[in-house]
């Protein structure tokens, strides 16, 4: 039965350039959207560029250009990467478009009436040169707990503290280096407390990922509390309606662009919008999204939603984080690569397929490691899918006109490929696109061995059996069709050229059943080449070039790349007297246990020679617990407990590396005894 399916990606802030971090989310989405359409729904998948708030606002002022123009020139760009990975949105829009604007003043309104709207004075951080508030990320300072220099206003990235702007010590402002000062304003709050019982009830397997579930339940717990929708003037954005000076906080109207860009769609093709957004729609919704941005779309969007009278999604799709070779992405070793610096050495397609044997549908991280993105890449497509087409068209097309034979020499083997159809399909719907690459794979391995056993080159040399080899052949090429629509939601353009070849129309998941026979396919031309690894460390060189000069991407309301405090400094000197108040002793790791909902810690036990800590160490991706057992390490026994969500803290273990698996406790020397101090 035919479905209507409504599909979005996450907006990527329009102030810079597209990096494989954002093509990650987009090519999972893009591979789960044409699997649709293959199998024959109707299904849409919009974007748009997230387009409004204070880093644009900035960095179009440095520019010397408007935000409009800034906005524009970075859309152009955006879509022509995504074009150029082949991705095949239906609608790609802005948030700072008509029907944004419409949609944000009318969900606003409709909160508003039924009383979800609440606002109150609230003292904020003002800078006084630029005569603008700012947000907490565009303040920094020494940190009110540790004393640690260069943290942001909200919270500390040396001791994880959290704490308000005017905490911090000698503060500055990111954007001017003025001194901050205390300025009061009316701030508009929506109030999400109002919506617990509907989103603890929505917030089910049905909804989400159980990690998803699992840290929902964890926000429950600690209490939903009224979410700040409103900025001060100067800001690039929407006025809320009936105010003279006040905005809407980008995240406000962000998630409401899906909404824009679907209607614009609609406008377009003739769609009807209620359809897919009114409460009672029968028509699916689904929003991919990175697990950074949860908090959003799983608490405020569905609830704005149900306030404002709309229907929920069907489901959120969180996926993880994009590492290279292991760690994550760098600008000195060139792996923060940009979507043009990879378009200009390699084909997309590679990495399309790359990520699709990664990708599962948790939310945990996935790596792109380099040497075995080009091992996989050339064993895969080129040793074993195209070669199965290769090795059979020069028979075809020179000894029999192009001419398929008019029957299966292997009916069984066809039957084997086509019967497992259903559980490929099954494995796409579900994300699971890394078992289902898994299965196709292992299909291209018999569909070559079939070839090594008939060996028709032999039998090419043998009068009489020429009807054998077009026979083989013509097998071989079907094997290779089956194989082709299995991975035609993967690699779209390769297999288009496939099908030029083949002389077919445009195929789909239900011609996967019916061989060609008695059909002339067109002259062979090679469909995909082995990756060079010369052109890989090019494309990792261009990178470190490109970003010695480029500016990161800021996401909503981060500091501006370009400011005199985002840059990465060196940490502040130290006395050696401050030194020397660290007490570090030896541990005997007594018990080590994963932590629920957490990606990175491990709980420990800690020995210290007749007294036990608990500590909490960020060291889950280089050990599993029972590596630890029984180690002793060194650890920094008179730091300050810290209370975490899953408890508290009461020391930090030492260790060193560059991050991702390749992090080491330190271990002390032989004869070390749990207790001792350490000098």
């Amino acid at each position: 039965m035919s479905r209507r399916i409504l599909v979005t990606s996450a907006l990527p802030y329009a102030n810079g350039p597209i990096h494989l971090g954002h093509l990650t989310e987009v090519i999972q989405t893009d591979i789960w959207v044409r699997f649709q359409k293959l199998r024959g729904h109707e299904c849409y998948y919009v974007c748009a560029d997230d387009a409004h708030g204070t880093p644009i606002m900035l960095k179009a002022r440095a520019e010397g250009v408007t935000p409009e123009e800034l906005i524009e020139r970075i859309g152009r760009e955006h879509r022509q990467d995504f074009d150029d990975f082949l991705i095949g949105f239906d609608n790609y829009h802005s948030t700072h478009s008509d029907e944004n604007r419409e949609f944000a003043a009318l969900i606003y309104q409709r909160l508003d009436a039924a009383g979800h709207i609440a606002s109150r004075t609230i003292k904020q951080a003002y800078d006084p040169e630029l005569n603008m508030f700012l947000p907490d990320r565009y303040i920094k300072g020494e940190c009110p707990r540790c004393g640690a220099g260069d943290q942001y206003g909200d919270s500390c990235e040396a001791c994880g503290a959290t704490y308000t702007p005017a905490e911090l010590k000698n503060a500055v402002s990111v954007v001017s280096g003025a001194t901050p000062v205390e300025k009061e304003s009316l701030h508009y709050f929506f109030k999400l407390q109002d919506f617990e019982a509907m989103l603890r009830e929505w917030a089910s397997p049905e909804h989400l990922q159980d990690e998803v579930a699992n840290k929902l339940a964890e926000w429950f717990g600690d209490g939903l509390r009224e979410w700040d929708i409103s900025r001060d003037a100067p800001y690039f954005g929407f006025q809320i309606p009936g105010t003279e000076d006040k905005y809407f906080y980008v995240w406000l109207d962000a998630p409401i662009g899906y909404m824009a860009s679907f209607k614009s769609l609609c406008e377009r093709e003739g769609i009807n919008f209620d359809d897919f957004w009114a409460k009672d729609s029968d028509a699916e919704l689904y929003h991919f999204i990175g697990k950074d941005i949860i908090y959003f779309h799983a608490l405020f969007w569905p609830a704005m939603l149900e306030g404002a009278g709309f229907r929920k999604p069907n489901q959120i799709c969180a996926h993880g984080f994009l590492t290279v070779d292991g760690q994550k992405m760098s600008k000195s070793r060139g792996t923060f690569i940009m979507a043009r610096t990879y378009l200009n050495h390699l084909n997309p397609e590679y990495l399309r397929y790359y990520l699709a044997a990664k990708l599962g549908a948790s939310v945990h991280d996935i790596d792109l490691n380099l040497k075995d993105f080009t091992q996989r890449v050339n064993s895969d497509l080129v040793g074993k899918l195209v070669n199965i087409a290769s090795r059979c068209a020069g028979f075809v097309n020179k000894r029999f006109d192009g001419r398929l034979s008019g029957q299966l020499a292997a009916p069984e083997l066809f039957r084997a490929f086509t019967s497992v159809s259903e559980n490929i399909a099954s494995l796409y719907e579900k994300r699971e696109f890394s078992r289902a690459i898994r299965e196709v794979m292992a299909l291209a391995d018999q569909a070559n061995q079939y070839i090594d056993e008939q060996k028709p080159w032999v039998m090419a040399k043998e009068a009489g059996r020429e009807g054998e080899v077009q026979a083989v052949c013509t097998m071989g090429l079907n094997l290779f069709r089956v194989l082709l629509i299995y991975l035609k939601p993967v690699l779209p353009k390769l297999a288009a050229a496939g099908e030029d070849f083949l002389n077919v129309e445009p195929q789909s998941w239900a011609d996967i059943g019916t061989p060609l026979l008695d059909h002339t396919i067109n002259p062979f031309k090679p469909l995909m080449t082995r990756i060079d690894e010369d052109k890989v460390a090019a494309m990792v060189e261009e990178s470190k070039e490109t970003l010695k000069a480029a500016q990161p991407t800021a996401s909503q309301d981060q500091p501006p790349a370009d400011s005199p405090l985002a840059k990465d400094p060196i940490a502040a000197e130290i006395e050696f007297d401050d030194f020397a108040k660290l007490d570090l002793r030896i541990a005997r790791i007594a018990k080590a246990e994963h932590v629920e909902g957490a990606d990175k810690l491990l709980q420990l036990t800690l020995d210290l020679g007749g007294e036990q800590r608990n500590v909490f160490a960020g060291i889950k991706s280089a050990y599993q617990p029972e590596q630890l057992e029984g180690k002793l390490t060194v650890m920094v026994a008179n730091l300050k407990p810290r209370k975490m969500r899953f408890g508290v803290s009461e020391g930090m273990v030492l260790a060193a590396g560059p991050g991702g698996k390749d992090l080491w406790i330190l271990e002390p020397h032989a004869g070390a005894e749990p207790g001792m101090r350490v000098k």
